[in-house]
């Protein structure tokens, strides 16, 4: 401790110069076209044991509490950014990918990972529970550094997708680890109970605090403005606690209560938004570095040939399955489903899931964390270097023309 005391000028400097570098980066990667998140993932592997910084890092629990808390801040910007009239169409078809397309998917892959290893149906359930959802920080990253502007309704389906399938996710995740590690099976009917519980009090918690953080603000009159945003998230940590000892999914409720904060007009609300907007930004990059410090470069070369079969069965196969089967009856033609199978994204939400079965001590914890790091990996490359490539190919990028009609 007195070590840390006494350099501590020295560690202030470095967390100075990795954010400084983190967020230079950006730039770069607009220039190159690089997916951003890879650069954390990426900068977070050097500063690693096995890096040039050799940084020792092998806290799971920890990574798990830093992505938790960081995910809050991301979910609530993505909400606050999210404009109600703009998913109100598309929430039926949203809501749909965000839950039943997330168990299609999971499913789907939890059977091609029971045929290629030697595991569990649940065990296999697990893994594909884990990389089931899309990334709502590595969407709403890459459609903004690109800027892409999409046709029909298909970018507020994206991201109403991306923000909300992280608690069905997280929900699949925690639900099969308990089966696995507790004798008494759960029956189907207290697993469904389960999860309608858990979003019904969610979302309920989430309208209900959303509308009311609108009046708060209208009412406080607080004369200093930069106290504001410091409201925000205490209002926000209160709407997260409060969901989850309600035994609601307080994800959900997050997400869902930035939306509709949003649908109002209150004081200083302009602020509040890009104070949210810079904290997501950090939150960000905090839990990606992080995420790259806990993975062991040496060791995924191990799980390399198994990773990239499924990560190509998860982008050629089950994330389209789910799409087609969930949008079936949508106005979505051919060639924007194919398009919305291939913002299929996965990033933070996944690894940090990867290091639930650590909490489990599950026999398979590093093998899974491995994995899942390497699915990312190539997710982020494949697909996120890909997308305008892809909306244009498609036909589907929304130009100026366009626009007027």
């Amino acid at each position: 401790m007195s070590e840390i005391i006494d350099n501590l000028h020295l560690y202030i400097i470095a967390i100075g110069i990795i954010l400084f570098i983190s967020v230079y980066a950006s730039k770069i990667s607009e220039k190159v076209g690089f997916p951003l998140l890879l650069v954390f993932l990426i900068l977070g592997m050097l500063l690693g044991s096995e890096g040039i910084v050799g940084i020792k890092f092998d806290n799971a629990l920890l990574a798990q509490a830093v992505g938790s808390v960081s995910l809050i801040f991301i979910l609530y910007s993505g909400g606050l950014d999210t404009h109600w009239g703009h998913i109100k169409p598309v929430l039926i078809s949203g809501v749909m990918l965000a839950t039943l397309g997330v168990l299609i998917t999971a499913v789907i892959l939890a059977c091609f990972i029971y045929l290629m290893w030697d595991i569990t149906m649940l065990e296999a359930l697990l893994l594909g529970s884990i990389v089931s959802s899309t990334d709502a920080a590595a969407v709403f990253m890459i459609f903004r550094s690109h800027k892409i502007r999409l046709k029909d309704n298909i970018q507020p389906l994206l991201e109403l997708e991306s923000g909300s399938n992280d608690p069905m996710a997280i929900f699949l995740t925690i639900t099969i680890l308990q089966l696995i590690v507790m004798s008494n099976v759960t029956s189907v009917t207290e697993w469904i109970v389960q999860f309608v519980a858990q979003f019904a009090v969610g979302g309920a918690i989430g309208l209900l605090c959303g509308y009311a953080f609108p009046k708060i603000c209208e009412k406080i009159n607080i004369s200093q403005p930069g106290l504001y945003p410091l409201i925000s998230v205490a209002w926000l940590f209160m709407v997260f606690g409060l969901s989850m000892m309600l035994k609601g999914n307080g994800y959900l409720s997050i997400y869902i209560a930035g939306i509709l904060t949003n649908k109002f007009a209150f004081p200083y609300k302009s602020h509040i938004i890009a104070f949210h907007d810079a904290i997501a930004w950090m939150m960000q990059i905090l839990v990606f570095l992080v995420l790259g410090l806990l993975v062991f470069p040496s060791q995924l070369p191990e799980v390399a040939l198994q990773a990239l079969i499924l990560v190509f069965v998860l982008m050629f196969f089950a994330r389209p399955m789910s799409v087609f089967i969930t949008l079936a009856k949508s106005e979505y033609d051919k060639r924007e489903k194919a398009f919305i199978s291939w913002v299929g994204l996965r990033g933070a939400v996944p690894i940090i899931l990867a290091t639930y079965p650590f909490v489990y001590n599950l026999e398979q914890s590093q093998l899974f964390f491995n994995v899942v790091f390497f699915m990312v990996l190539v997710s982020v490359l494949v697909q996120g270097m890909t997308l305008n490539f892809a909306a244009r190919r498609l036909g589907i990028i929304e130009n100026d023309e366009d626009k007027k009609d």
